[in-house]
């Protein structure tokens, strides 16, 4: 194997072993303590929390900009590709070229969604006030593994850079903000659990947006 793709591997046990840490110390620290008399249900809550309370409607921060939340799941999406990508072609499976055009062809829409969120961040001064160096790390190392994976499907030879910059974004998402990959589903449990303990999760029966 050539030591560019050792880089890679290297660098995600690195990432895997850093999320798992991160992962059980969420675990042990278990349910959020609440004082409060029980008086609804978690386990709907929480699923509901997953499902539900995830549609645009139920977030004003998603009805209110639809175009950058769609960018967002948009870029997520491509995120996710890119990332099954770099293990298929590590394991040495290749595409037909129909299928390498396909996927490129939608890496280069993700990419652009990515690429005008950031744009967006940079130009409104509410955002860009909110940001930090981190923000604008984590999307350009993300969006560089969209365009790298897209080229790479394209037949380009740029393998060395292709690894590299992959093993880059593994050895930086377990201590930049892109470890919501972990803490994405805490915060969704908890959410949950905290309103359904509450019993305010799941609604009943109405389709007033939350808060939330």
């Amino acid at each position: 194997m050539e030591w560019y793709k050792i880089v890679s591997l290297v660098a995600l046990a690195v990432c895997l072993v850093s999320l798992a840490v991160h992962f059980i110390r969420l675990i042990r620290l278990g349910n959020p303590v609440d004082f409060s008399v029980k008086s609804g249900d978690t386990a709907k809550a929480v699923a509901y929390s997953f499902s539900g309370a995830m549609s645009p409607k139920k977030k004003e921060s998603a009805y209110m900009h639809l175009p950058t939340y769609t960018a967002g799941l948009l870029y997520h999406i491509g995120t996710f590709i890119s990332g099954a990508m770099f293990i298929l072609l590590l394991s040495g499976v290749e595409f037909s070229a129909m299928l390498s055009l396909l996927f490129a062809a939608f890496l280069g829409i993700t990419l652009i969604a990515g690429l005008l969120v950031l744009m967006k961040r940079l130009i409104k001064k509410e955002l860009r006030s909110l940001s930090n160096p981190d923000d604008y790390i984590s999307n350009i190392l993300v969006t560089g593994v969209q365009i790298l994976t897209a080229a790479v499907l394209l037949g380009i030879s740029i393998d060395v850079v292709y690894y590299v910059w992959v093993a880059v974004l593994l050895l930086y998402l377990p201590v930049g903000k892109l470890r919501h990959a972990i803490y994405f589903f805490a915060t969704r449990y908890h959410l949950g659990y905290y309103f359904g303990y509450r019993g305010t999760w799941p609604e009943k029966g109405h389709n007033k947006p939350s808060a939330a």
